[in-house]
């Protein structure tokens, strides 16, 4: 076999793992982002001078980064370890912030929690929204180059068939994060305007471009490919260009708070469509049965037809965008909206049990009804799980008087206030202190760290014998890609550069 067979052979045939050792992995970083913010609370209240951006970057690294990498490669059997050092870590901080507090000293913690719960927010910015794409990002970066080396459990790869795959959730958490901040849920486009198909039909241009560039390069240069995760000549970049295009005409037609309604009839649909008609056949085995790759749909089968399922995932993703987004003040109304998702988060998980059962195991390949479940609900619990996290963050903040942390709810003392007198009470530290943050460099400039990731991924391929790497020598390079590729987005954040291409 050539280098390039050993490697497409790697990262093939494979059955996943279980929902819930992916879930585990998933909502691993939520904890580690509010460690990461209770630590920078405690080490203000130490230390009079304020972090550097250097000091920030390592921070952010070691609490968002290094985990994912760990997590994704040597301590894949030891979640549950990670967890409880994680959490003992955590509830030191939260302990010492209690201990240090310098706000209601004097008062029983009854009365800080009851006090605390008539504190408002400001609310115009959603950071778990953010930390979700980061999360989800950031994620995809590690595993698209860890699944090339030996050290990356091969149960975390894509599955060929059926199963859940910790590298499944790549796609469809990006499409769920990317529709719950799209135009249509941020009011950025008039509904019934002539232009909002026309601006929608623009916006994709830029996919277009970079789909067939990867299709050439990939080509051109003999680059390994899993032909079964999408086909000869799709990639990830036409799917959302599918995607797009199908859900900006249905949310011309269907309003924005009936997108779960659209969401359920297309999934229900299409299962039926699989169960009832040659459909499946098609996907997995090509028209002829024999797994013919001849003619463009043959050849494309997987990603032209899959992106059905995720157009439902886009219309789940909008339906959430739109509950999330509504105007709160208040935090403990913020309390309910993150207990709502987390409860609906656990019954997506026990429809997903009765639909495997009953119906039809995950498919990434078809983007089934399971998946289509499994995606929605991973996605919500990482949601509620980092909703709750900075609600607990600015608990600490609301001890420490002027603490503030990057990518985190400001809290206002008086939601009678007008705006003017609210903005006074945010200090001019947490003005300035955003601005040295990793999350909000990385959900700035996101597309860009997926295109620098996916080259330098291809980089290391192609300079690096992955296959017979050494535990050591794969953990090296991968922080390193990984320091590198944020490194290059945090200095862009820092010059106040955002690269778009519409």
């Amino acid at each position: 076999m050539s280098q390039k067979q050993m490697k497409e052979a790697f990262v093939s045939n494979h059955n996943g793992t279980s929902v819930l050792e992916i879930t585990e992995g998933l909502c691993l970083p939520a904890l580690c982002i509010l460690c990461r913010g209770l630590l920078i609370i405690v080490s203000q209240h130490l230390c009079c001078s304020s972090h550097t951006w250097r000091t920030r970057f390592f921070i952010d690294f070691a609490f968002l980064i290094v985990p994912l990498v760990t997590t994704l490669t040597i301590f894949a059997s030891f979640v549950l370890l990670e967890y409880l050092i994680v959490i003992i870590f955590g509830a030191g901080l939260l302990y010492e912030t209690y201990c240090r507090r310098t706000c209601y000293a004097r008062m029983p913690v009854g009365k800080i929690l009851e006090k605390f719960l008539k504190i408002s927010i400001e609310s115009e910015y959603i950071p778990a929204i953010s930390c979700f794409r980061v999360i989800n990002s950031a994620f995809t970066a590690v595993a698209i180059l860890a699944v090339d080396f030996p050290l990356f459990p091969r149960r975390f790869a894509k599955t060929e068939l059926y199963g859940t795959g910790a590298m499944d959730f790549g796609v469809g958490g990006f499409i769920f994060g990317t529709a719950m901040v799209c135009p249509e849920v941020r009011r950025k486009y008039t509904k019934g305007s002539r232009l909002y198909l026309t601006k929608s039909l623009y916006s994709v241009w830029p996919l277009v471009f970079l789909g067939v560039g990867r299709l050439v390069i990939i080509k051109s240069i003999g680059y390994q490919e899993h032909i079964t995760e999408y086909g000869v000549h799709w990639n990830f970049f036409f799917t959302l260009i599918v995607v797009k295009l199908i859900t900006s005409l249905l949310l011309i037609i269907f309003p924005l708070n009936k997108s779960w309604i659209v969401a359920i009839s297309i999934t229900v649909f299409y299962q039926l469509a699989l169960d009832f008609t040659p459909l499946r056949r098609l996907i997995l085995y090509g028209s002829d049965g024999s797994g013919t790759r001849v003619g463009l749909l043959n050849a494309n089968r997987e990603g032209i037809i899959s992106t059905l399922g995720y157009v439902a995932i886009h219309m789940a993703g909008v339906q959430t965008g739109s509950y999330v987004l509504k105007k709160r003040s208040h935090i403990k109304d913020w309390i309910k909206v993150a207990c709502c998702i987390l409860l609906t988060a656990i019954g997506f998980f026990i429809s997903l049990y009765i639909v495997q059962v009953n119906v039809e195991v995950a498919s990434r390949r078809m983007a089934n009804l399971a998946f289509c479940i499994w995606i929605v609900a991973s996605c919500l619990i990482l949601l509620s799980s980092l909703l709750l996290g900075d609600i607990i963050l600015n608990f600490a903040k609301f001890l420490i008087k002027g603490a503030t942390v990057p990518c985190s709810w400001k809290i206002i003392q008086s939601p009678a206030a007008n705006r003017k007198y609210s903005e006074s009470l945010v200090s001019a530290a947490e003005r300035k202190e955003p601005t040295l943050c990793l999350i909000t460099a990385m959900n700035r400039n996101q597309l860009i760290f997926f295109l620098l990731s996916n080259v330098t991924t291809g980089l290391v391929n192609l300079l690096v014998d992955t296959l017979h790497s050494s535990t050591l020598w794969a953990l090296f390079v991968l922080n390193l890609y990984m320091f590198t590729n944020c490194l290059v987005i945090y200095v862009l954040h820092l010059q106040d550069k955002t690269v778009k291409f519409w």
